[in-house]
């Protein structure tokens, strides 16, 4: 028999032991071949297999560095180099190698086991993540660092836990901006006296519910445009709007049902852009209706939500945050952030929503701004 012909051989015996579970005769033989023909992947798989079963770790390990320096990117090695250097005590190098094999993994179809290895090598990441995170937070507890909600946040997305989200506006982009999802009630001076007011503005929104006579869906098609359908909320009133100013105007015949809600706003900032901007509208939506995600269209302002009929099971996201609605308590964020809303309770829910000027503009900038579109209007 040739040399080679014994070597093919063994590799079959040894190959035939493994599958069998004889592991200490699979060792013997697999390492024979391993030794003569070490960039075999399949080969050094079986023997680090068989070493893990024996409990030769450190034998196990030095297979897997076999295939990895023949394929780097073998998911069953990166996932084996991660249990070994887990079983070392070297959780870093672990999450390493067993994040690199997920991320592998997304690129390619797996068979039924390697698609459990994957889903074990998850779970065993997002354990070290834990660990890796409860000793961060301990050091940090014991120099006496405070854990502030932007510093958590920063946590979330180093470990993986929050996606970040920047600023998308589809119609105009002001770069240098803070990407902020949500701005804090505290940073405006006016947001008490305008919060103070709530009471009275829900009661000209309930005169104007026992009518509902001027909503209108939010969406409406316009027949001069190409038709994109929004999720089924196209001309839908499951989404609609009042509007007390619509396009940089005034609505008179709704301004005159609400005129005390119309007025509460005329002293704040309001993003005068003609005729474009403001929008002041009470936004309904209905019993079991979502508002798929979706982005604004500039981002040189700020959305305002006053909320005024929020009934249980209602929720907004922007970005990586979910806020709820509170009655009069505004929330203040970037529509050009992703954002989505739902209502699954069983009633409306109704908020006052206006925009600001985003606070970090010079008067300048704003001015410029207006200057702009208006140039846009003119074409």
């Amino acid at each position: 028999m040739s040399p080679q012909a014994a070597l093919e051989a063994t590799a079959r015996a040894g190959a035939a032991a493994f599958q069998a579970g004889r592991h200490g005769e699979a060792r013997r033989l697999l390492a024979e071949v391993h030794a003569r023909v070490p960039n075999n992947v399949q080969i050094a798989l079986m023997l680090a297999y068989s070493c893990r079963a024996l409990g030769e770790r450190g034998e196990e390990e030095r297979a897997v560095d076999a295939i990895l320096k023949a394929d780097p990117g073998n998911i069953r090695a990166l996932i084996l180099k991660g249990d070994c250097r887990d079983a070392a005590g070297d959780a870093r190098a672990a999450s390493s190698f067993y994040d690199r094999a997920i991320k592998q993994s997304e690129r390619v179809t797996l068979p039924g086991d390697l698609a459990k290895e994957v889903t074990r090598a998850r779970t065993e990441s997002a354990r070290l993540g834990r660990r890796y995170r409860a000793h961060l937070e301990q050091w940090l507890g014991a120099k006496g660092a405070a854990l502030s909600p932007r510093f958590a946040q920063a946590l979330d997305i180093m470990f993986g836990e929050k996606q970040v989200y920047y600023q998308q506006p589809h119609g105009f982009y002001f770069p240098e901006l803070p990407q902020r999802q949500f701005y804090e009630r505290s940073e405006f001076d006016w947001v008490p006296a305008l919060e103070a007011r709530t009471e009275t503005i829900l009661a000209e929104l309930n005169g104007l519910l026992a009518t509902r006579e001027g909503f209108r869906p939010y969406l409406v098609s316009n027949p001069e445009r190409p038709k994109i359908d929004f999720h089924g909320l196209n001309d839908n009133p499951d989404w609609s709007s009042l509007y007390l100013h619509e396009n940089g105007a005034p609505v008179d015949a709704h301004v005159a049902r609400a005129p005390l809600s119309y007025a509460a706003l005329q002293a704040l900032p309001l993003c005068r852009i003609p005729p474009r901007a403001p929008t002041i509208m009470f936004s309904l939506l209905r019993p079991g209706a979502r508002i798929a995600p979706h982005t604004g269209m500039l981002n040189t302002r700020l959305i305002c939500h006053l909320p005024l009929i929020v009934p249980p099971g209602c929720g907004f996201r922007v970005g990586n945050e979910v806020r709820q609605w509170e009655v009069g308590k505004l929330l203040i964020f970037d529509d050009t952030i992703e954002h989505e809303a739902w209502n699954d309770s069983d009633q409306d829910r109704v908020v006052l929503i206006f925009d600001i000027w985003r606070p970090e503009l010079t008067p300048e900038e704003r001015a410029a701004i207006v200057d702009m579109f208006a140039a846009v209007d003119a074409y």
